[in-house]
């Protein structure tokens, strides 16, 4: 059996000063050829998942490792070497083109005194193929279509050559054609480069179709986790979501209509 990439074990975490627990008894793991989403409505514990799966908060209940260390024992270089991270919200406020963009995700691999070599120039290079980006390479990011800027933000974190990827809400603001083409980049990064990945997405009818594995929170707790068709049941989004749904089946997968309230319910 292959090893975890990441491994949360019965993970509790609270704020200080909260008055409840933001995680309780939080449990994921992650091998590498390995898609994994979590959803949750709106304050379910998503990011703080995120935040201590990366080692940037430390359990104070359960484990997170990396690699079969605990997350926050690894240095942010080190960690990068190994983990590609897509944040949600990001400025640029520089004015760069999309190659020098790129190049920056190679930092963990530069020597002491930053000098780029012929490696570090291939990286980039492959990294902007996977992500069907190579005919950007010389753009301004300002010029840039949202699906563009997505896929280059992906190609940065390939630079980097990880075994896990981390996406948090790639997919919006995206319109259906780029954000499709996102969710179908990230599969082939798992089937063709053997990557493991863990996305935190809220888009749940694309989790479904896409990943292997989904893990569902509510309140900071884990309400379903396995197969798509074992998560997303009616009964399951309804409660968690407090909307009223319709399930279908599409290529096997469930996939979720939200339907009108009666007027008496908007009332």
């Amino acid at each position: 059996m292959t090893e975890p990439l990441l491994r949360l074990d019965g993970v509790r975490y609270r704020y200080p000063g909260a008055t409840s627990d933001a995680l309780q008894g939080v449990s994921l793991a992650i091998a590498p050829r390995e898609f994994h989403a979590v959803l949750g409505p709106n304050g379910s514990g998503k990011t703080t998942l995120v935040r201590v799966a990366l080692g940037s908060l430390t359990p104070l209940v359960g484990r997170a490792d990396i690699d079969r260390r605990p997350a926050s024992m690894w240095s942010r270089q080190d960690l990068a070497k190994l983990v590609g991270v897509v944040p949600q919200r990001e400025d640029n406020l520089f004015p760069q083109r999309v190659r020098e963009t790129v190049l920056l995700g190679r930092y963990p691999h530069l020597s002491l005194w930053g000098r780029e070599r012929a490696e570090d120039h291939d990286a980039v290079d492959r990294a902007l193929r996977a992500c069907d980006a190579a005919h950007l390479a010389d753009r301004w990011l300002w010029t840039l279509s949202g699906g563009e800027y997505q896929r280059v933000r992906v190609a940065r974190a390939l630079a980097q050559e990880p075994k896990l990827l981390v996406l948090d809400e790639p997919g919006m603001s995206l319109d259906l054609k780029h954000e499709m083409g996102l969710f179908e980049l990230v599969l082939g990064l798992v089937r063709e480069q053997g990557l493991g990945v863990l996305m935190i997405t809220h888009d749940l009818n694309l989790a479904a179709r896409f990943a292997d594995s989904l893990l569902l929170l509510e309140a900071g707790r884990p309400v379903a986790a396995g197969a798509p068709n074992d998560v997303l049941t009616q009964q399951t989004v309804e409660t968690v979501f407090s909307w009223p749904v319709a399930m279908q089946t599409v290529d096997g997968r469930p996939q979720m209509i939200p339907l009108r309230q009666p007027k008496e319910s908007r009332a």
